[in-house]
């Protein structure tokens, strides 16, 4: 019988496989960081209490994950770190009793198997809803060794979960039917080829890519980080001083060339109000010191913006009252559009849980001042329903301008190249995160939206790290933390969709139908159990 000592061990020993797969480059381990928790599941498996048990490891497992990995939260929010930490660790623990309890129903040796649909739903599921955090979806942790991915411009990242799913449970099922492996066994063999075949699959489509991607002309764009603290200077000083800091930046980096000036996310830090935005003085300072200048050139800039609601009927759940004119108004976290003619805005729509937006505003209105805005202003912000790109009819070019965390989310992000985008501008602000691994892991996410959508991305980040990334998920032009630069690069658009941008995520959607139908068979075996306990 295992004890307990043995049972803590084996939670520790997945928390730490798991919490090393996202750094120096280790996602190898994502392999195997399941294997002890599934080993720990089945000794548990029938014995006294063992649900309530299993509970407490895995909880204590995930919770030990989640801090792991994403420990660096602290510094833009202790509050919504440890509500992301405490309930991301909490939902990943009744999804594994929900796992235990209907392969326990079954009792059946391919039961474990369930596992994967159930976990991909639940991934899905939780991009949806309003304590959102999917710093953690599996199939991210391949954003390190981009190249043995190459195959998520037709799976996405559920493709990567489903993988490390695969890959833990038949090493699981392997070591448990096999008590003496030798290192050069076929069950040992077939444990590496459910590893390296798709590794090897993804060389040759990156091999294929890299072949057929001539990076001839396009479109010159620059992109400027101009490194503002975002604790002690960005919102507490004037923008005008801030203005100047970025235009003294780009000069001479600017020519008649350039098409596209990229500033990071809230550069512009006083509240724009939407009903005059094309009129207004810091729009108007753009295009004197730089479009009168450039007549092709197109910016794309972070600001903070406001909307008033002329009829009661338009107004939102994160709506606040200005007591003065006796009218609601959201305020939004914004990516504008700048040319010589117009002003368009799209607002940031996936909003940090906690930091940026109360969850379920509709439900918590009186605790929404208690969430934080990393832009200067207290309460939740605003969203839009649907995404909307800019479009520049002369270079025919669609940009797809997600702000920040919206980044982290691959069918989300496929919804922009479904509406035409060909380019993807990201602009964000981790300086919140200090000099910490969440930069870099909010970096390399992004190489997988390039691979999954096949666009070339300009990645603008207020104190770094700014890039820019092709279809293959390749980085050039990578700036220093917390340094002020300009880069430069020539993006060449691209209209064809992959299979993941056209279909959506496909592996997901299948996951949540497979996962419904078996909670539905769960509980009805349950109650046909307890009714012919009742007639007996």
């Amino acid at each position: 019988m295992t004890t307990k000592r043995n049972f803590l061990l084996l939670s520790l020993c997945s928390a730490l496989l798991l919490s090393l797969a996202w750094y120096w480059h280790l996602s190898v381990l994502i392999f195997f960081g399941f294997v002890p928790l599934l080993i720990l599941e089945d000794e548990l498996s029938g014995a006294p209490k063992s649900r309530l048990k299993l509970f407490a490891y895995a909880y204590l497992t995930f919770l030990l994950w989640n801090l792991g990995v994403s420990w660096w939260v602290v510094y833009a929010s202790f509050g919504g770190a440890c509500m992301a930490w405490l309930a991301n660790a909490l939902l990943m623990a009744f999804v594994f009793l929900i796992f235990s309890n209907i392969k326990r129903r079954l009792n059946k040796w391919w039961a474990v198997w369930l596992f994967i649909p159930l976990w991909i739903a639940w991934e899905h599921a939780h991009t949806l809803w309003d304590l959102t955090w999917t710093w953690l979806t599996l199939g991210n942790v391949f954003a390190f060794n981009h190249t043995w991915v190459q195959w998520y411009e037709f799976t996405g990242t559920s493709g990567g979960t489903l993988w490390a799913l695969a890959a833990n449970i038949f090493i699981f099922q392997t070591m448990k039917n096999n008590t003496a492996l030798k290192l050069f066994s076929k069950p040992v063999l077939k444990m590496a080829a459910i590893i390296f075949i798709p590794i090897l699959i993804s060389f040759c489509i990156y091999a294929y890519r890299v072949k057929i991607y001539h990076k001839v002309g396009g479109l010159q764009t620059v992109i400027v980080q101009p490194n503002i603290d975002p604790y002690n200077e960005k919102f507490y000083f004037d923008y005008q001083s801030q203005f100047f800091k970025a235009l003294n930046l780009v000069r001479g980096k600017i020519s008649e060339q350039t098409e596209f000036l990229v500033l990071p996310e809230t550069f512009i830090t006083e509240n724009l109000n939407e009903a005059h935005i094309n009129e207004s003085e810091e729009i108007q300072w753009f295009r004197d010191s730089l479009i009168s200048k450039f007549p092709k050139l197109k910016i794309i800039a972070g600001a903070n913006t406001y909307k008033f609601y002329e009829n009661e009927k338009d107004v939102t759940s994160t709506a606040r009252l200005d007591e003065q004119s006796g009218k609601y108004y959201d305020v939004f976290n914004t990516a504008l559009y700048i040319d010589k003619t117009r002003c368009e805005v799209y607002h940031k729509s996936k909003l940090v849980p906690g930091v940026e937006r109360m969850p379920f505003p509709a439900l918590l209105k009186p605790l929404e001042n208690l969430a934080l805005d990393m832009g200067g202003t207290m309460g939740s912000l605003g969203v839009q329903d649907e995404r909307s790109i800019f479009e520049d009819t002369a270079s025919n070019t669609k940009i797809a301008p997600p702000v920040c965390y919206e980044s982290v989310y691959a069918d989300y992000m496929s919804e922009y190249i479904r509406k035409g985008a060909n380019l993807i501008f990201i602009i964000t602000n981790d300086g919140w995160w200090d000099d910490s691994p969440g930069y870099v892991q909010h970096l390399n996410y992004a190489r997988l939206r390039a691979i999954e959508n096949r666009r070339p991305i300009a990645r603008c980040a207020n104190t770094g790290i700014s890039c820019f990334i092709d279809e293959t998920g390749n980085i050039s032009n990578t700036t220093e933390w917390w340094k002020e630069t300009v880069i430069d690069d020539y993006l060449i658009p691209n209209n064809k969709l992959t299979f993941f941008s056209r279909f959506g995520d496909l592996i997901s959607y299948f996951s949540v139908i497979c996962s419904l139908a078996l909670i539905v068979f769960y509980f009805v075996k349950k109650y046909i159990r307890v009714k012919q306990n009742g007639m007996s």
